[in-house]
């Protein structure tokens, strides 16, 4: 098993312990431009398939 040759300095620990809040919040919602519906944003629209006005995926029905 891996073994750490030399002591972690409180800073470098503090800096990579300080980020793991930001991933338990929400994703970043944002509304679809046209169907209005919530999305992540840069992602296709699940509800009607299309990013940046270009349709990507056909809507099953």
């Amino acid at each position: 098993m891996a073994v750490p040759k030399k002591r972690m300095t409180r800073a470098r620990r503090d800096r990579r312990r300080a980020h793991w809040k930001r991933k338990l919040s929400l994703p970043g919602l944002v509304e679809c431009p046209r169907c209005h519906e919530p999305r992540l944003s840069h992602r296709v629209c699940p509800n009607c398939g299309f990013y940046k006005n270009y349709r990507v995926v056909a809507k099953k029905d």
